[in-house]
């Protein structure tokens, strides 16, 4: 049996998801649409990493014949020719490593590791000790052990990307050396535990979606009754620790004297009476609202190679927006949209026709301030023509998402203030059920396979609809939620 890196790892992070991916890898979830997107990033990421050594050549053999591998990188090796190798293979005590970059410097290598992230993180330090082990146990002398990152402070300045600012080198030898003698012992530790005839008995904690979801997390999580402590809003592990020491798992049987904050504890007394939580400041709250109303949504992707001048690693760039209309109260709604439908350069349109819908007066309404903003503050950065006209903008906007989450709950709201859980609460015919598109991740994706191309008339089509149809959704709910707030106050 061959331990792999990724599987050494995984192995760290939770024994019982290792024991899985090697003996019932067919139960795993199948990656989503989103999940894949995550990967091809990641591929691309290490693509572009290759740059930094011209004329590396990569070793070609498959998961299928790793053992060919080995021989390649071996021959490649021997080559002095050859500045560096990528995808480099090892194999000792049963461990198998792909090495991602391994740099020649006279006699000795560079082991570097690609990373499609900003910075670097616990369960990187893993995979670069157990790579080292393997290659100096296998004879190679090493001259450093690396992570490179993405650097996100690199602004990206149209044309070629500069590969030594876009990704950062990080020389971690002194960290590397402090945990190999860890690394034995879980190598040990693992290859003990498949040697076992079950999975070991590992309770759920942050580990099943931390540093990223397990693939078999839906076989460790059951779904829990919509009465469970758990659904009371943010409720720590240590608090349900302590009401399950009493032996109470509903929402139903929590006693009055049990410590929660305001905001668990009003969501606790709803549902025990099973009817609504309104506050009594809500009318003035909403008193606050100056019409025209607008309701204002965008869609965003964040890539992790910048795409256009001006943009950082991960910025958020914005290709999409909804706006829905409301003259004053009882007034019709009118709808106005914009989708980017090619690779071109979209921000300066996106804001320009933004601006030209929205007018000088009125309360824009959206959902979390903080998100719609800071992608207004960015595009002010990337077109300042429009700066001043942005300025205005955000002094008009007005959350939607705290007037909710301080002064409304209902028991359907399973203890979060999502648009998505209180949409079907409060107005139970809107939903996002059956939708194409229905979350901000699957409109990423949707978007990205759009413009990309390679997709016929009918097809792009409809991926266009289900876009617009969902930004517009997203925007109708705020102007149903507020026309229902306000039908309280009566």
């Amino acid at each position: 049996m061959r331990l792999s890196k990724s599987r050494f790892v995984s192995g760290v992070i939770c024994l019982k998801r290792l024991y899985w991916q090697v003996y019932e890898p067919e139960l795993a979830a199948e990656p989503d649409e989103s999940t894949q997107a995550i990967f091809d990033q990641g591929h691309e990421v290490g693509r572009l990493a290759q740059k930094l050594c011209p004329g590396g050549i990569e070793v070609e053999g498959s998961q299928e014949d790793l053992d060919q591998a080995i021989r390649q990188t071996k021959e490649l090796m021997a080559n002095r020719e050859i500045p560096a190798i990528f995808e480099a293979t090892f194999e000792e005590g049963g461990v198998l490593v792909r090495v991602d970059i391994l740099q020649r410097q006279r006699d000795r290598w560079r082991l570097i590791e690609v990373k499609s992230s900003t910075d670097l993180k616990d369960y990187h330090l893993y995979d670069l000790c157990i790579q080292k082990r393997v290659v100096s146990r296998c004879g190679v002398e090493l001259s450093s052990a690396c992570i490179m990152h993405l650097n996100r402070d690199y602004v990206y300045p149209g044309g070629e990307y500069d590969i030594r600012q876009l990704f950062r080198i990080r020389m971690l030898n002194a960290q590397v050396a402090a945990l190999q003698p860890q690394i034995g012992k879980r190598v040990a530790e693992e290859f003990r535990i498949l040697d076992q005839p079950n999975a070991p008995e590992i309770a759920p904690g942050d580990h099943c979606r931390d540093p990223f979801e397990c693939e078999f997390l839906d076989r460790c999580i059951h779904p829990v009754p919509g009465d469970h402590v758990l659904h009371l809003p943010r409720i720590s592990a240590k608090r349900v620790e302590e009401l399950e020491s009493m032996g109470i798992t509903s929402i139903l049987q929590v006693p009055d004297d049990f410590p929660l904050n305001e905001r668990q504890r009003r969501a606790c007394t709803s549902v025990q009476q099973g009817k609504p939580w309104f506050s009594e400041d809500l009318p003035m709250v909403l008193d606050s609202l100056k019409f025209p109303l607008y309701f204002m949504d965008f869609e965003t992707v964040y890539p992790a190679i910048p795409r256009y001048p001006g943009m950082r690693p991960f910025d958020q760039l914005p290709f999409q927006w909804s706006v829905h209309f409301q003259e004053k109260p009882e007034a019709e709604l009118r709808h106005h949209e914009f989708l980017a439908t090619t690779n071109a350069e979209p921000r300066r349109e996106f804001i320009e026709k933004l601006c030209s819908v929205l007018g000088s007066t009125g309360s824009i309404v959206v959902y979390n301030e903080g998100f719609e903003s800071q992608r207004l503050a960015d595009l002010a950065g990337w077109v300042p023509g429009f700066r001043t006209r942005i300025k205005k903008i955000q002094a008009r906007l007005w959350d939607l998402w705290p007037i909710i989450r301080n002064h409304v709950y209902y028991p359907a709201f399973g203890g979060s203030f999502s648009l998505k859980a209180v949409l079907p609460a409060l107005i139970p015919k809107m939903t996002y059920a059956g939708m194409d598109v229905a979350d901000g991740i699957q409109a990423g994706v949707a978007w990205e396979k759009l413009v990309r191309g390679g997709l016929d008339a009918t097809p792009k089509d409809r991926l266009g609809k289900a876009l617009l149809a969902y930004c517009g959704q997203d925007t109708l709910a705020m102007a149903r939620l507020v026309e229902f707030l306000r039908r309280q106050r009566a």
